[in-house]
């Protein structure tokens, strides 16, 4: 039984630590810092975000980018993972360097085909994707 102890504390700090690093702060290079302004090419309806949206992006995509500038918090487990560029459709940077967002589609039964893929920590590059990574259009963000 005694032997048992020393395996029950190691797994009661890996989870402690899983936990704390779940709920921890954004790291301060995901933070916004000052107004972000995007192209005035078509949605003006961004204000949580000061953002007007490229016409090509839905109006959903404003809580992502707001969240993306934020640090958080993100409404999927998977927003902010490694995006793997696979496809080979932007440009090559080391892995780590991409990472994904969802982009809400109304009424999907799950995370749609829409994403924000940013580059760089913190983000100095920004796609969007309506077609799960088939096509890929950059967008500017101004800080």
């Amino acid at each position: 039984m005694s032997r048992f102890i020393p395996l029950v504390l190691l797994a009661a700090l890996i989870g402690a630590l899983v936990f704390w690093n779940r709920h921890a702060a954004p790291p301060a290079s995901m933070e916004s810092h000052g107004n972000v302004t995007l192209p005035a090419v078509g949605h003006d309806n961004c204000p949580a975000a000061h953002t007007n949206l490229p016409a090509f992006m839905p109006p959903e995509a404003c809580v992502t980018l707001t969240a993306i500038l934020q640090g958080g918090p993100f409404p999927y487990g998977q927003d902010g993972v490694v995006f793997g560029n696979y496809e080979g459709l932007l440009p090559q940077q080391p892995r780590g360097y991409y990472h994904e967002y969802t982009v809400a589609t109304p009424g999907a039964r799950d995370r749609g085909a829409r994403r924000i893929i940013t580059g760089g920590t913190p983000p100095t590059l920004f796609y969007y994707t309506d077609d799960h990574y088939r096509s890929f259009k950059p967008f500017q963000v101004n800080r």
